[in-house]
């Protein structure tokens, strides 16, 4: 991204960030911290064993309200919004007439006809276009980008950690979402997170974000995590990032994303369709895909990076590689990659070529590491 530091958003927490000695880099028109001081790998590792603090402000809050909202709302995605009930939250998907994804996102139901989404901070001014060419008149549609802050609190002892400000928190179970009063701020809290950890995300007031920030990190439990951990934690979790493991060119199905739709929108559901693109995703249901989203695990030490091709055993190209890296809690290196529909099935040997050597790799099934949600 050639944006010079100037033009480049500044999240609530800038300050902080530069403070606690963060490395900034751009990412998504922002200036964000990749690591702090102790690294990658030990904020890694200490999210999956106590609790890290995250900065995801940058991803787009927006609010939908009016009685026909979730209506409204399941003609853009493949999702069961009507029936989502008061103070839960769901993941969903936006979707193209050719049945690609524009964008994932969560939706929560906040009860009284509001609707809160969050989207991804690179495509958070699009999803607004595409919500307002095809909602308004429908519902309100009220962005909250620079409004609200986002800061997520992730791993084992995040509830003990988030429990102290808010003791109700902790009767909260997997994505469920309510309103809470931390530090005097008007929060939503979802207990739900992005690295396959039990932990919240909380949508806090922006110029009260910088507060609820330095108080959870007053905590002994709590350290700040950079982006750079955020991927790799995501990685083992087996979880998707909008525009590398999926895009406007793959399917909810390439993408090996059918449980993300909802049983009474898909072909034989009460509210089958109605959604862009449902026929072709149906069809590639029925009949089957070219490619699919896979796991892989390298056989050697070398890491096998996003972009590296992958072949058989007759060297035919036969994939790619669409997320690699180090994965510190697995102690080995891990991918994703979309793979011919042969090559799929689980322990079938492939390889990546990597600065023109074959390194073997292994489909395996993924989360790569267990994911903990609790569920109660």
């Amino acid at each position: 991204m050639n944006m010079s530091t100037e033009t480049l958003l500044k999240t609530p927490l800038h300050a902080l960030h530069r403070e606690l000695g963060a490395k900034m880099v751009p990412f998504a028109g922002y200036d964000m911290p990749v690591q702090y001081p102790a690294g990658v790998m030990k904020e890694h590792l200490h999210t999956r064993a106590q609790a890290g603090l995250f900065d995801v402000s940058h991803m787009g809050q927006i609010r939908l309200r009016g009685a026909d909202a979730a209506k409204a709302l399941e003609t853009l995605v493949p999702v069961d919004i009507i029936d989502l009930p008061v103070g839960m939250q769901r993941y969903a998907m936006f979707t193209n007439e050719a049945g690609g994804i524009l964008d994932d996102l969560m939706v929560a139901n906040l009860g009284n006809d509001e609707l809160m989404l969050v989207v991804n901070a690179a495509c958070k001014d699009q999803d607004l276009a595409h919500l307002r060419k095809h909602l308004a008149g429908h519902c309100e549609i009220e962005p909250l980008f620079e409004q609200r802050a986002l800061l997520a609190l992730q791993g084992p002892a995040a509830v003990t950690v988030l429990a102290r400000l808010a003791p109700e928190v902790a009767h909260m179970t997997f994505m469920q979402f309510t309103r809470v009063t931390l530090l005097g701020a008007q929060c939503y809290v979802s207990r739900s997170g992005y690295t396959g950890e039990d932990g919240y995300e909380i949508s806090v007031p922006a110029e009260q974000a910088e507060a609820l920030a330095r108080r959870l990190l007053e905590e002994p439990e709590v350290a700040p995590i950079g982006l750079g951990a955020r991927d790799s934690l995501r990685l083992e979790a087996g979880l998707c990032l909008y525009g590398h493991d999926m895009d406007t060119q793959t399917s909810p199905i390439q993408a090996s994303l059918l449980w993300a739709i909802s049983k009474v929108r898909r072909a034989d559901g009460a509210r089958a369709g109605g959604f862009p693109g449902a026929e072709s995703v149906f069809a590639q249901q029925g009949n089957g895909v070219e490619k699919k989203r896979v796991g892989l695990l390298p056989q050697e030490r070398t890491p096998v990076r996003e972009g590296t091709q992958i072949v058989n055993d007759r060297d035919v190209v036969i994939g790619t590689v669409c997320s690699g890296g180090f994965g510190p809690s697995l102690g080995g290196p891990l991918a994703m990659g979309y793979l011919h529909s042969d090559y799929t099935a689980l322990d079938t040997p492939v390889w990546a070529m990597v600065r023109g050597k074959k390194v073997p790799m292994l489909v395996t099934k993924m989360p790569f590491v267990a994911q903990r949600y609790f569920r109660g």
